[in-house]
């Protein structure tokens, strides 16, 4: 899977995320979390807001930004 995602790209890629599926702009090997600002591998990411455009490292980050928010994701 990392293939593609540019092989040997390195530093924070830059994606447009839509309904089960993500498009790379910028090329890169990770993501950060808008909650947490940890870095997530691009082959490692399952959970983002299409919504928002933002990526989330876990679950339970994403239910912080919903709960923070007041609105849906």
């Amino acid at each position: 899977m990392l293939g593609r995602y540019e092989r040997g790209a390195s530093g924070e890629a830059v994606v447009e995320y839509g309904d089960g599926t993500m498009r790379v702009i910028k090329p890169g090997s990770f993501v950060r979390c808008a909650v947490t600002g940890e870095a997530i591998a691009l082959d490692a990411l399952r959970y983002w807001s299409v919504a928002r455009q933002e990526a989330f490292a876990t679950p339970e980050a994403a239910l912080q930004r919903l709960k923070e928010s007041g609105r849906p994701a």
